[in-house]
């Protein structure tokens, strides 16, 4: 239509397309619904559609039961049965997408040994975002209570996440675990069991990890493995290409994404300001 200069009827009936079609604009498809679903869902774990189709007709939101299940679908509210030993559910609602710095923490666990195969574990979280490995606490023993220690640790250094993901370990369920995120207000999801793909970041992580260190060192002590762990680190964080990021560092994307959003903040500051749009105007003029 822009570039032969004819009017919209006639390029429908040219393509064989309805105009009413191309002019009609979809509506959006039940926002408040769909967000009232959300926060239902957020309380009550294990309701399906139907009990929070009763819930939301109370107040007073009324709509075809086929409807309800498609929202319900779309927003991945679904509630999986449990089988086999009882386990932390955790969020119900799906994972936020890691779109920035600390939208995203996925923790897991790793295994070696040292000396006369005295086994040790290393605890390793990493920012799903800029991939960038927060810590490697390695010890023979890493409890709950001590996964919140760190995690604590961390959120006075990076500051708090929008969601931490990880498996169904005894750690990361324990009493301390949940008490933790609970009262930091900190949604925390589990992956279903035996589907580690759900937590993709951390065992790409864990891979390079095993390749390039623990499978390439022998450790005598527990302090040279600690010590090697975080020589590691630093260069994982500040040396090594990552493909996936356009073979940049993860500390490099880090300070680009965090300055861009501080542009952006500063210039919407300035819009604020009374004097900004005349000046704009002026300019433009």
């Amino acid at each position: 239509m822009r570039d032969h200069d004819i009017s919209q009827r006639r390029a429908c009936r040219l393509v064989s397309v309805d105009p009413k079609t191309v002019r009609r604009q979809r509506p959006p498809d039940c926002p408040e619904i769909r967000k009232e679903m959300k926060d239902i869902a957020d309380v009550r774990r294990r309701f399906g559609y139907r009990r929070i189709g009763v819930l939301l007709e109370r107040k007073g939101m009324i709509m075809n039961h086929k409807k309800l299940y498609r929202l319900y679908r779309e927003e991945g509210l679904s509630v999986r049965r449990r089988r086999g030993r009882k386990r932390a559910r955790g969020s119900r609602s799906p994972m936020p997408q890691a779109a920035h710095p600390n939208a995203r923490w996925s923790l897991d666990f790793l295994s070696d040994s040292f000396g006369a195969s005295r086994k040790f574990r290393v605890l390793a979280v990493i920012d799903d975002c800029c991939r960038e490995n927060l810590c490697l606490v390695a010890d023979t023993s890493i409890s709950g209570a001590r996964v919140a220690r760190e995690l604590d640790a961390l959120v006075r250094l990076y500051g708090k996440p929008a969601c931490i993901v990880s498996d169904n370990g005894t750690e990361f369920t324990s009493r301390a675990i949940l008490q933790w995120a609970d009262k930091r207000s900190i949604p925390w999801h589990y992956i279903d069991p035996g589907k580690p793909q759900q937590n993709a970041f951390i065992e790409s992580f864990n891979g390079s990890l095993r390749d390039e260190l623990l499978n390439e060192e022998v450790f005598d002590t527990l302090e040279e493995a600690r010590r090697k762990l975080a020589l590691w680190r630093y260069d994982y964080n500040n040396v090594r290409p990552h493909s996936s990021l356009d073979n940049k560092t993860p500390n490099e994307v880090r300070r680009e994404m965090e300055e861009l959003d501080v542009g952006a903040t500063q210039t919407l500051a300035q819009a604020d300001q009374p004097n900004y749009q005349s000046r704009h105007r002026r300019l433009s003029n």
